[in-house]
């Protein structure tokens, strides 16, 4: 029997159903929305709750002191460098480990007692990156705009709340948004603890129908749509804070009843001009 015949052997009798087989979906289908809502819910509630604490590291990195520098740098330098699922397994097994969290369900599905140490291993990991944003973005903003802020009698702590952070803010949303889309990967870590977010039941469908390739293939697509959805709106949002491409001052020296008409791509050519 030549090469040829026997690989034809192989396939004897096998339909094309035998290699693509969505049969899972049925019953699977239902326990995929709710992963996806889980999921999102992880990622959004991770990063919301990294916020303050990074702020709080940004503005110890900025200190004139060494020693609370030295100690924001070493806990940014600790979650930067080691992995998630060394931390997340640090945090489930120690710190929880020897807490009991009652085994409440929210919403039918959510396992109170999974679900909040993985969202503080994911926050704490999270706080890390998103401090080095606060930084770089309170850096991004001139330092004139400080001491205008001095100037008109502003205190250190008003001139940072009331200036420069909300500048800051326009500068970061980019990068915090990206932070939300990496955590909204990074949750599938969060399935060695039991937390049923989309990889955890792709694991459980495939390991129940032996459909790897199918049920991998549709978590895949789920997490692409995902990204891609969280992502128009952030961009969406970011656009929205930019304000208008078009915008009018009203009034001018010589009349105070004139309109003048200003578009900011042509305001934006002037500025490369001037500076050529």
């Amino acid at each position: 029997m030549d090469l040829a015949t026997r690989w034809s052997s192989l396939f004897v009798g096998m339909s094309p159903a035998s290699f693509i087989n969505f049969s899972f979906l049925p019953k699977y289908g239902v326990y995929f929305l709710q992963a996806l809502g889980y999921t999102l819910l992880l990622a959004v509630v991770s990063v919301a709750l990294a916020v303050l604490p990074a702020l709080l590291l940004a503005f110890m990195r900025l200190s004139k002191k060494r020693l609370v520098r030295a100690v924001s740098g070493a806990y940014i330098a600790v979650f930067r460098s080691t992995p998630l699922l060394v931390q997340l397994s640090i945090i489930y097994f120690g710190l929880f480990g020897a807490i009991s969290i009652p085994r409440l369900y929210l919403f039918g599905f959510i396992d109170i007692s999974r679900f909040i140490p993985g969202v503080v291993a994911l926050a704490l990991n999270s706080s890390a990156y998103v401090a080095e944003i606060f930084r770089a973005g309170i850096l991004a903003v001139d330092a004139g705009q400080t001491e205008a802020a001095r100037s008109v009698g502003f205190s250190s702590g008003e001139a940072m709340r009331l200036v420069v952070l909300p500048q800051a803010i326009r500068n970061i949303l980019p990068s915090v948004g990206n932070e939300l889309i990496v955590n909204i990967k990074d949750s599938s870590v969060l399935n060695v603890i039991s937390v049923s977010e989309l990889f955890f039941q792709a694991k459980s469908a495939a390991g129940t129908y032996y459909r790897y390739f199918e049920v991998y293939f549709i978590i895949a697509v789920i997490y692409l749509i995902l990204t891609l959805t969280v992502s128009r709106i952030l961009r969406a949002v970011e656009k929205k804070m930019d304000g208008p491409d078009n915008y009018v001052i009203h009034g001018s020296q010589s009349d105070s009843r004139a309109d003048i008409k200003v578009s900011v791509e042509n305001e934006k050519e002037a500025v490369k001009r001037w500076n050529a």
